[in-house]
């Protein structure tokens, strides 16, 4: 797989790896993505197609294991990508049944265009040059396209073409889930629209929502519509037609096929057959749609483009993440009452559902399209009486949102757990994982702190940090021995511990970050009253029956959280971890080799993992990932406990070689954590990460659905991690140590309505603000502060320490009032670089 700057390249037909590729040459816009299966493909051991619905969920029950077991998943619909040809008379095109002379495969970045040109020999010794291209409209986020190119090499005759709109797909793109039942769909309609038209309609089975896909094939030879022989093809939940023409030897022609989705929830329609219908009559030739899908894609990059210098390979990769990030959720998915699914619009790996992975992405959108951010956030506050009721049925006050959420906001965690490695199917307890009520705080903080939207804090953001707040209060007990509050049956984010090996109940007490995220939550929750204003309080004191004595208590329990530490300053990840054992690391290495997923290893064996001091992700850790040193010292603080910066390194070095990378997000939060330290060690960390998917280094996984929040993160660490850009204290603070692998960085970030460009190169620092400033007037770089306004221009001087590139500490350049084009110039398209 070249590297090749804004492409995505390979060369070669590899059945094996088509699952991989598939997954990562998804196209999609925020509104629905289909995965890069060729056009000819159908579902089997090597293709998997796969079109996704955001929001597309339904229910569907199966026994297992003696138990009736209901899932939620996201839904696999009907599949519009069948363009079939042959030979009048011939076999239908399989590249597994034909001699491939030439194969090339490219997932164009900028573009949001997949491409796929071969030369192939059939048994009859014909030779067919062929090539396709294929969009997922980014502006018009209904509709679809694709063109597909042929041309005859040495030989004439009749061809036959089937297009067609396949609905009797099933979920199966997960090999563990196959024992479940993935029948979703049920047929509603088959349609023939006008001699090139053909709709398909169906309805899943339980949440009863109703998707309509039509699509449109015309040929074309020298720009002229050919007039091909036409014959219907119908069956259950399958419509299609097969076209038959002549073709020449050495004359080319172009297939178009434009395809519309349409659904029930859809807005500003009647019905949805009629609206697909409708979109595809109207809709331009492909090139016409490639033009403004490309134009869509070039205004994105503009707002989101990171550029890396001397490091080609590491700037793909980056870019490919950016851009699954923006095909998930993009200014399509505003208007919609959607969450951020972990694993992306990819496949089915998680069921679709969303966990607490917004912690990963949001930081990257807050930056560059806060206006997303704002719509998945307001997704989780539909479901904040969801999340009451959560509370209620466990006994407690406030808002428990679910670790697993779908379509209403429910517990979707699924209730066992089929460990391949055995066969066996285990309880799964992840439900436990409070923590990810406090992430959901957490994210609502730091959208308001770098936007300022005191509208979506006051109406929105207060009450559910507050019920949040009121859930932590409510499930702290007070314990007069140590004299502190303490939780009780959790989970952390470790997730190898869900219990302890010396008693069958479920749960943990006191882990340490549940803990303190609990203590900060309710800090947030008395600060946000005062940030909201006097009026909008006493609306919400009113509302929500909030009195001066229960913010009062969530005082005390915020400053009396206990912690447990072991001797040296080390934050004990639960009560009893220490009376775990130590796992042989070596001789597990020696064993099976890849030793990612020791729960399962382990349980195979007749073990359990829950026995040893192993941690799958980080979870103490996790820590010093979400606050800077400053903000975790003043918590420290309040809770009455000593924090020196030496114990930092102490619980990174603890715990990192305790960990086994059984997660994507693991590497990345290591290398966020060692950066402050070790700069070579966090760049060794992040450049792992970042072949998390591409590489797909945990052997199979990416094939079910990229990695979001890993994707997400390993952008934010270049965007704020290698910047070490900080706002405290009423002044932006940057500290970057470029590696000296990448030699240079350029980005820009949006904060409260403006943007701050950054370039760190190896001979200087650029910051500058040319079209506004809201934020802080002063700027601090090595422990010393100068001023900072709109239009100012500040350039410091760098040298090549042991660790990189860091800013010299002297007074800055100051160019007031000017914006050189190096910094100012959108990233995403340099200044006569050609437009595809």
């Amino acid at each position: 797989m070249p590297d090749t700057g804004w492409k995505l390249v390979y060369e070669g037909f590899e059945p094996s790896q088509e699952g991989l590729r598939e997954a990562l040459c998804t196209l999609g816009n925020g509104y629905f993505a289909t995965r890069g299966a060729a056009e000819e493909a159908e579902a089997d051991e090597v293709h998997y197609p796969g079109t996704y619905l955001a929001g597309g969920y339904n229910r569907i029950a199966t026994d297992i294991a003696g138990q009736v077991i209901e899932n939620e998943d996201l839904v696999n619909l009907p599949n519009w990508l069948p363009l079939a040809m042959r030979p009048e008379g011939g076999d239908w095109f399989n590249l597994r049944r034909l001699e491939i002379l030439n194969y090339r495969q490219e997932l164009d970045l900028r573009t949001g265009v997949l491409e796929r040109r071969m030369r192939v020999r059939d048994s009859e010794g014909r030779e067919t040059s062929l090539g396709s291209r294929r969009i997922v409209h980014m502006d018009l986020p209904h509709l679809a396209a694709m063109e597909v190119t042929l041309r005859p090499e040495n030989w004439s005759g009749r061809l036959e073409i089937r297009s067609a709109i396949d609905g009797r797909v099933i979920n199966a793109g997960v090999e563990r889930y196959r024992q479940l039942n993935g029948s979703h769909l049920a047929p509603l309609k088959t349609d023939q629209l006008d001699e090139d038209g053909i709709a398909l309609g169906v309805e899943t089975n339980q949440s009863r929502l109703r998707v309509v896909e039509a699509a449109r094939t015309r040929v074309y030879r020298d720009d002229e519509e050919v007039a091909a022989e036409r014959c219907a093809q119908v069956e259950k939940c399958f419509v299609g037609q097969e076209l038959t023409f002549a073709v020449a030897e050495g004359e080319t022609i172009t297939v178009e096929k434009v395809v519309a989705l349409h659904t029930s929830r859809d807005r500003a329609i009647s019905e949805p057959c009629q609206a697909a219908a409708k979109a595809v009559v109207e809709a331009g030739r492909f090139s016409q749609l490639l033009d403004t899908h490309v134009l869509a894609w070039r205004t994105l990059w503009d707002r989101c483009d990171i550029r890396l210098e001397n490091n080609a390979r590491t700037q793909m990769i980056l870019l490919l993440h950016i851009f699954h990030v923006l095909q998930t959720v993009s200014p399509n998915t505003i208007d919609l009452d959607v969450g951020v699914p972990a694993r992306g619009l990819h496949c089915e790996a998680y069921r679709g559902h969303i966990f607490w992975d917004e912690l990963f992405i949001f930081p990257f959108l807050n930056f560059h399209l806060p206006e997303i951010t704002r719509s998945l956030l307001l997704y989780r506050y539909r479901r904040l009486p969801e999340a009451k009721r959560l509370a209620r049925e466990a006994g407690y006050s406030g808002a428990m949102y679910p670790w697993q959420s779908g379509s209403s906001g429910r517990e979707e965690s699924q209730l066992l757990h089929l460990n391949p490695h055995s066969g066996h199917w285990t309880a799964d307890n992840t439900h436990l994982q409070r923590h990810v009520s406090s992430a959901i705080a957490y994210n609502v903080w730091r959208y308001w702190q770098t936007t300022g939207d005191q509208e979506f804090l006051s109406y929105h953001g207060a009450e559910m940090i507050i019920e949040i707040a009121r859930f932590w209060a409510s499930i702290a007990s007070y314990n007069e021995r140590p004299k502190r509050y303490e939780i009780h049956g959790v989970m952390g984010p470790d997730e190898f511990h869900d219990r302890y090996p010396w008693q069958d109940k479920s749960g943990l007490n006191n882990n340490a970050y549940t803990n303190i995220m609990a203590a900060w939550v309710l800090q947030r929750a008395i600060e946000v009253l005062d940030v909201i204003g006097v009026e909008r309080r006493q609306e919400l004191e009113t509302l929500l029956g909030l009195t001066a004595d229960e913010v009062t208590h969530w005082a005390d329990v915020s400053r009396r959280m206990r912690i447990v530490f072991l001797k040296g300053g080390i934050i004990v990840q639960f009560e009893g971890y220490d009376r775990l054992k130590e796992l042989d690391w070596d001789a597990y290495r020696e064993k099976y080799g890849n030793i990612q997923r020791l729960d399962r290893i382990l349980e195979a064996e007749g073990d359990a993992v829950a026995a040893y001091k192993v941690s799958k992700q980080a979870d103490v850790l996790m820590l010093f990932y979400l606050f800077s040193y400053n903000e975790l010292r003043e918590l420290f603080d309040s809770l009455g406990y000593p924090f020196a910066p030496k114990a930092i390194a102490k619980n990174i070095d603890y715990y990192i070689q305790r960990t086994s990378d059984g997660s994507t997000l693991s590497r990345m939060v290591h290398s966020w954590v060692v950066s402050r330290g070790d700069r070579g060690r966090s760049w060794s960390l992040l450049v792992r990460a970042l072949e998390s998917d591409v590489s797909d280094i945990q052997g199979g996984t990416t094939a079910e659905g990229i990695h979001l929040g890993a994707m997400a993160g390993t952008v934010d660490l270049i965007q704020r991690g290698q910047t070490a850009i900080e706002f405290r204290d009423d002044a932006l603070w940057i500290n970057p140590c470029v590696p000296e692998e990448l030699q240079g960085v350029r980005l820009r970030l949006l904060y409260r309505g403006f943007w701050l460009y950054l370039d760190i190169s190896c001979g200087k620092l650029t910051v500058s603000a040319p079209h506004g400033w809201a934020g802080p007037e002063r700027i601090g770089v090595r422990n010393q502060v100068h001023p900072f306004n709109a239009g100012d221009v500040l350039e410091f001087g760098c040298h090549l320490a042991a660790d990189g590139w860091r800013p010299t500490p002297q007074k800055p350049i100051r160019k007031t009032g000017k914006s050189p084009n190096a910094v100012a110039a959108p990233l995403g398209n340099d200044p006569g670089e050609e437009q595809r």
